[in-house]
């Protein structure tokens, strides 16, 4: 947490909050989260108008006057916007002040989230460095290239999900989703899966983050949204957090196990290894 249809669902609060407001002035009270240089970060931000909010795959992208700051959420990563006076929070770690007297607050329990300022024209090749897989849609999510990359993964399939490079924003909660969706055990090698598998795999991921979007993401521990409201993607989960609990599908109980790490959640009669 957060996952894309999470981000995007802070992008979207921020674009009606901030858009068009000039940074007056930058506190950071947590130096280790900004990854470039800090003076520059603090001195480079005033005086620059924020002009359009962006998504990359988990990213925010904060487009400014004429530099980017890309903003990764991480476990716990939160926006606060305060119109005037600003309460004192223990995990407050970054404060952008702008010229009208409002305040955009960076809060972060865990210290895990990023901050960095590039110049635009540096923009494409930061993602390709990181070699984040397209966005989930129709247009960008192509099944041809999905299913070559499959054909080569010797990786779990839940694993090569989660690793964002066959397509960009998957977490631990919607890869669940997906597969179950799709009817593919997540232990399965990516190699192993058949075409009708891969497509159905790629249709449902599509599907799923769309519908999480539309949801305003998924509130599991403390996620909300840049108004402070939770989501609502939870009530639609249909395997994640629901150990034990029957298989809407053919009443088998579904069950948890850990897979790279992580908690893995599925229905071992409509989701076979085998």
């Amino acid at each position: 947490m957060p996952e894309l249809p999470e981000v995007e669902t802070v992008r979207l609060g921020l674009e009606k909050l901030i858009l068009g407001k000039t940074i007056q002035s930058v506190e950071v009270k947590y130096p280790k989260m900004i990854q470039t240089d800090l003076d520059a970060f603090r001195q480079d931000l005033p005086g620059q108008e924020i002009r359009a909010m962006g998504r990359r795959g988990k990213y925010l992208l904060f487009y400014l006057t004429d530099l980017v700051l890309i903003s990764h959420l991480r476990m716990e990563g939160k926006y606060f916007f305060y119109p005037d006076e600003v309460p004192l929070r223990k995990h407050a770690h970054v404060f952008f002040h702008f010229t009208d007297g409002s305040t955009l607050v960076y809060e972060d329990v865990r210290k895990f989230g990023t901050m960095e300022v590039l110049v635009p024209e540096f923009i494409d090749s930061y993602f390709l460095a990181k070699k984040i897989g397209p966005e989930p849609t129709e247009a960008d999510f192509k099944e041809p290239a999905f299913q070559a990359a499959l054909k080569k993964s010797k990786k779990p399939i839940k694993s090569a999900l989660l690793d964002q490079k066959l397509v960009a924003g998957l977490g631990n909660i919607y890869v669940d989703e997906v597969l179950y969706r799709a009817k593919v055990h997540p232990a399965r090698l990516g190699q192993s899966l058949t075409a009708r598998e891969v497509k159905a795999i790629r249709k449902e991921t599509i599907a799923v983050l769309a519908q999480a979007v539309e949801k305003g993401g998924s509130t599991i521990r403390s996620y909300s949204n840049a108004f402070g409201e939770d989501g609502t993607m939870q009530e639609e989960h249909q395997v994640y957090g629901k150990t034990g609990q029957p298989c809407l599908r053919c009443g088998t109980p579904i069950e948890k196990i850990q897979l790279g790490g992580r908690g893995t959640h599925f229905c071992p009669h409509c989701q076979k290894e085998n």
